[in-house]
């Protein structure tokens, strides 16, 4: 069986698994050449260890069961993306509404600001400009055409 429809065949179980609580949403399965397979997953109040553990089990036994590589040869990653992750799906931007981000455009400009909107069509940024008594806050809206990356800033 070849890469794409082992990770097809993992996909569809996963999806079973994350069916059962509607809270949580697959982002994404990666491969490696050495069968090295990282499974990100988010939940829309965050992925708690013991969630990650249990989906790992459940998606191990069945890899496992499914004789997909011989003599065990893989390793199997899951975990919800971290903060160095840009968001990716639509649903991460709405779970993701009052936190600063930082836009990379496709223009390679920079835009950071607090994420105040969601649409299907793009997100809307606050952005502070200036200093002291000249600064003002700045709305964009920004199409999802014109998103190259969104990350979530960490303010401390």
């Amino acid at each position: 069986m070849n890469k794409d429809l082992k990770l097809a065949a993992i996909e569809g179980h996963l999806q079973e698994l994350l069916a059962e609580d509607s809270a949580y949403f697959l982002i994404s399965i990666k491969s490696r050449p050495t069968n090295n397979i990282k499974i990100f997953v988010d939940g829309d109040n965050g992925v708690n260890i013991e969630k990650c553990v249990s989906l790992n089990r459940k998606l191990y036994k069945f890899i496992e069961e499914s004789q997909f590589y011989p003599d065990g040869d893989f390793s199997l990653e899951v975990s919800s993306p971290g903060l160095d992750e840009p968001l990716q799906l639509p649903r991460q931007y709405q779970i993701n509404i009052g936190r600063n981000v930082e836009i990379v455009l496709a223009d390679a400009s920079i835009i950071e600001g607090v994420l105040k909107e969601y649409s299907e069509t793009g997100i809307i940024v606050e952005e502070l400009k200036g200093k002291n008594k000249k600064k003002e806050t700045v709305s964009h809206t920004i199409p999802f055409s014109n998103i190259k990356t969104t990350k979530v800033q960490v303010t401390f």
